[in-house]
């Protein structure tokens, strides 16, 4: 018996693969929350405040300031969306060299908290009037003090970087005491006043509502057609015609508004059908584009009614009416008083009858024309949305129910209408309507005394340079202190803040700073001594703040405490509104930005970063409040991103199933993977997001961090002094370093102007492109094969080490946890982070152009061979690409010398390759995007190297075994 000894040298354990502990699953959801503990612990974010520039001076700050989200509620996608994008901004400007901070605060005061804590009252069978305005604010405080809490702790899993040991709360003691402050500040330069005007207000909450408080949905509203009489001017037994949506004003109306541009007619009806209760021979004034659709509302066919003639605008301006309700019984002669018909530019002839129905305390175009004409106000609207108790016919009827529903009131003024014979018809209209935001609950325009600030009012306050009112430095400020990202929301902002009215700054709530003046009793509201403004008096209440908070505003004794000595307190009445919540959080920029040492020196933001919805939110608030007590905007910049939608485009909603938690994300992918959907999306649109979504986002991350496993893996041991200096780098190498100095400028113009979806693009393609499936796919080789002391190899980890640096420091922004990995791994220390470093520092002269050039040519003709390839894999006549040795046909001469002059055939992976400038055979493959370039496939000849693979006519020659004359070499 006997057996062969021969065995097959096994060079494998020669061969240098990549090593390293980073694995190929990420496990982010579990891992994240230890790298969380380790900033934590290593102290981060105060150790970067500490951090000197280069010249050992102070780092110039950039300062992200925070919006306030409302402490009210678990986290939802729009919040993530917000506070990864800020953190980018943050951590992109810190590793570019500044001293980038970021405090983040929260908004306490306000309806939504109330609203909880009263609907817990309501669930105990309590009415929140009985409790003591102190009790009630300090169970409101502990709600809010409950939800920053739970909140602090949701924005910092998803990886957010801030002072989160000391946010700034608007109703912190200081915090209360500046608001005051800042309001009073109004008081003194003479902006504020009380007026009374309609304001947008809500039955259900018995507020004002902000008009950043509004929204807008679809509401279905009756809609009348009434006749107002003639009764003096001329025109004897006609009438005036109005249309409108909301009957319920109808008891409130004081004029009728005609445009003196619009071309009138009178109108006679002629016949009618039988059903019809219209009056033949009952003449009308009307629009002559809107006679046609009026008629046909009263279901009047062409040929019942006749155009009698024209009627001027003088005409109708000398007219009189009567109110539709003149002398009915039992209205106790409430509306017989004289209509008069009045001229305005807001009427149109687009839709109604050319005649508006003006009600002024009831629209703010009405009220406009009762200041211009001297119209009464009306009184008949109380604060739950019913009429006065006292009103005749109607009197305490509810026009919307306290769970804003609709009450009784349109439909007793219809009916009313028809017993007076003022009907000419009726119907139902479906359109978008105010509602409130918090209650979803229609909402009416209603007047009442709330308390102003004037923006047109010439301010004396020394501080001119943008302007001498509100209005004047706020536009002044959007058109050229700001910088807009992206350039629309300048002009929303713009617009908003031209044609807006004064600023209604009075809340008839409970949960809040509260309005901290006192008006004189007895005096009237535009008497000069109305108001009492005392410097002293507004100094005792900033430190009574200070030291207590704004509760003590409630307590009893308060108005004595800070008025005795000054003036008599029995001659002051002390206001107990509140104020609008959108006050608190404009005035953030004093005590954030100019009373916080992490601040910013000048007391204004570079940056300002929230949803496009906070135009008419947060910076329009800001805005205007810091015209007011700091002549300009509070910020250099704002960026404004769109909201988060479902993977179909739509709204997200509870009802609908469709809503995305980001922590039901980051429990099944981890927070990277949410941070890497903000920054691959475009921010400046509405975002989608769904599991479809994020499964792409979940594959692009493996494919990245597959390429820095690679990078890892084969810096084993990588020895500083392996380096090599670029003038003695392969060409290779040196277009990898071209291409990483024109990304370094990418990344820092990227960043600087938040491009985050532009500067992952970037990377990600160089990522897997340019690295992936074209460099590391041609080093390999010489990587894995090479000698370790190579020129190749040698640059080829001098490469691999510069792309680290670079890499995970670019992308530590966005991945903050994966980079921090990465990183890790290279540098292991206690203290070390790759938060704590800069980005590096890249040459200028690794710039190539001309190589750049070249080095397109050669990939283009690449391609050519790597399709040649591909089409004989498929056919199964090659396995792998080193099998072939092809023949390459250049036409062109300057990219024949270019491939030439290298290795082609290292750069397609083959073990041989042939280059001709002989004309392509028929048979060549060819790619129509690179003329002039053929591949003839050719097999390698000689045998497979048991070490590198490749096919070689010189293995077997060496002395070990079945190797090539390299890996010979290299094996000693």
């Amino acid at each position: 018996m006997s057996s062969d000894t021969t065995q097959t040298p096994d060079y494998r354990d020669t061969v240098f693969l990549p090593e390293t502990e980073f694995p190929m699953r990420a496990g982010l959801p579990q891992r994240e929350p230890d790298w969380l503990a380790r900033w934590e612990k290593i102290g981060v974010y105060d150790r970067l405040r500490e951090k000197k520039a280069p010249d050992g001076g102070k780092r110039p700050p950039f300062v992200l300031h925070d919006g306030p989200p409302y402490a009210n509620g678990h986290l939802h996608i729009g919040h993530a969306l917000n506070k990864v994008l800020k953190d980018m901004v943050v951590r992109s400007q810190q590793m570019m060299g500044h001293d980038s901070r970021y405090v983040p605060g929260w908004d306490c005061h306000g309806l939504p908290i109330e609203w909880k804590i009263e609907e817990q009252y309501r669930a105990k069978g309590l009415n929140k009037d009985e409790v003591d305005t102190v009790a009630f604010r300090q169970e409101c405080r502990a709600f809010a003090a409950g939800w920053i809490d739970v909140q602090r702790e949701e924005f910092k899993r998803l990886g957010v970087t801030g002072k989160w040991d000391a946010p700034y709360l608007t109703m912190d003691y200081h915090a209360e005491a500046v608001i005051a402050g800042e309001f009073m500040k109004f008081l003194m330069n003479g902006t504020l006043y009380q007026g009374s005007k309609p304001v947008m207000w809500s039955p259900v909450e018995k507020t004002a509502l902000a008009e950043a408080e509004v929204e807008y949905h679809d509401h279905t509203s009756h809609t009348i057609w009434v006749p107002f009489k003639v009764i003096d001017g001329g025109l004897p037994g006609a009438q005036a015609m109005i249309w409108t949506t909301t009957p319920w004003t109808i008891p409130q109306n004081r004029a009728v508004a005609f445009n003196p541009t619009i071309e009138y007619g009178l109108y006679e009806v002629t016949g009618r059908p039988d059903e019809s209760n219209v009056v033949v021979g009952a003449t009308y004034l009307l629009a002559d584009k809107l006679a046609g659709g009026v008629f046909a509302a009263a279901k009047l066919a062409e040929g019942m009614y006749r155009r009698l003639r024209a009627v001027s605008a003088e005409e109708l301006g000398a007219l009189t009416l009567a109110h539709p309700f003149r002398g009915i019984e039992g209205a106790n002669g409430e509306w017989d008083y004289d209509v008069p018909m009045l001229p305005g530019d807001h009427v149109t002839d687009d839709a109604g009858t050319g005649f508006v129905h003006t009600a002024p305390s009831h629209g703010d175009d009405d009220y406009q024309m009762g200041v211009k004409f001297g119209l009464p106000m009306t009184w008949n609207v109380e604060a739950d949305g019913s009429y006065r108790a006292d009103l005749p016919i109607f009197g305490g009827q509810a026009i919307l129910t306290p769970e804003g529903k609709e009450g009784p009131a349109n439909v007793s003024v219809i009916k009313q209408l028809a017993y007076a014979g003022a009907l000419f018809a009726k119907g139902k209209l479906k359109h978008s309507y105010p509602h409130s935001w918090r209650s979803k609950a229609p909402l009416i325009y209603r007047n009442t005394p709330q308390w102003f600030v004037a923006i047109d009012r010439t301010l004396d306050d020394g501080m001119t340079t943008y302007g001498d009112t509100i209005r004047k430095r706020a536009l002044t400020s959007i058109n050229q202190l700001v910088q807009w990202t992206p350039a629309t929301g300048r002009n929303r902002l713009h617009s908003m803040i031209e044609a807006r009215p004064d600023w209604v700054l009075s809340r008839q709530r409970a949960w809040g700073v509260p309005l901290t003046c006192f008006v004189k009793k007895g005096a009237r509201p535009d008497a000069p001594d109305f108001l009492l403004r005392n410097p002293e008096v507004n100094a005792r209440i900033v430190a009574a703040f200070e030291a207590e908070g704004a509760d003590v505003w409630y307590v009893q004794g308060f108005k004595e405490r800070v008025l005795e000595g000054i003036v008599n307190p029995s001659d002051y009445e002390q206001v107990m509104d509140v104020l609008d919540v959108w006050f608190d959080s404009g005035s953030t920029h004093a005590f954030v930005l100019r009373d916080r040492p992490d601040g910013a020196e000048d007391g204004i933001a570079d940056l300002y970063l929230e949803g496009t919805d906070q135009h008419r939110g947060w910076f329009h608030s800001s805005m205007l409040q810091a015209c007011g007590t700091k002549g300009r905007a509070p910020y250099r910049g704002v960026l404004t991103h769109g909201f988060t939608l479902d993977e179909k485009g739509m709204k997200m909603s509870k009802s609908l199933g469709n809503t995305v938690a980001p922590q039901a994300v980051i429990d099944e992918y981890g927070a990277d993977i949410l941070r890497l959907w903000v920054a691959q999306s475009d921010y400046t649109v509405d975002l989608r997001i769904g599991k479809e979504i994020l499964k792409g986002v979940a594959d692009s991350y493996r494919r990245l961090r597959n390429t820095l496993r690679f990078i890892l893996g084969a810096l084993k041991d990588f020895d500083p002094a392996e380096r090599l200096p670029v003038d003695e780098m392969p060409e290779l190498e040196r277009w990898v370093l071209h291409r990483l100095a024109g990304l370094d400028t990418v990344v820092r113009e990227g960043y600087a102007k938040y491009d985050f979806q532009g500067v992952f693009t970037e990377l990600f393609t160089f990522a897997t492109s340019d690295l992936s499936a074209f460099y590391f796919d041609i080093r390999k080789d010489a990587l894995y094969c090479d000698r370790p002391d190579s020129l190749r190899r040698r640059a080829s980890r001098t490469v691999l080490d510069l792309l680290f640096q670079r890499l995970t420091t670019w992308l530590a922004p966005i991945l903050v946890f994966t980079m921090e990995e990465v990183w890790l791994c290279r540098s292991p220390g206690e203290g070390s982070s790759v938060h704590l470093v800069d980005f590096p520092e890249t040459p200028a002269t690794w710039r190539d152009e001309a190589l750049a050039a070249k080095w397109d040519g050669v990939r283009a003709a690449r391609r050519v061979v790597t399709g040649a390839l591909e089409v004989q894999r498929t056919a199964k006549v090659i396995g792998a690409s080193l099998e072939a040795a092809p023949v390459v046909h250049v036409a062109d001469t300057a990219i024949l010398a270019a491939l030439k002059s290298l290795d082609f055939a290292e750069t397609c992976i083959t073990s041989g390759l042939q280059l001709t400038g002989d004309d392509a055979p028929q048979e060549a493959f060819r790619l129509p995007d690179v003329p002039g370039v053929g591949v003839v496939f050719e097999r390698a000849p000689g045998e497979k190297c048991l070490r590198c693979w490749q096919i070689l006519p010189d293995v077997g020659t060496h002395k070990h075994p079945g190797t090539c004359k390299r890996c010979n070499e290299a094996l000693g």
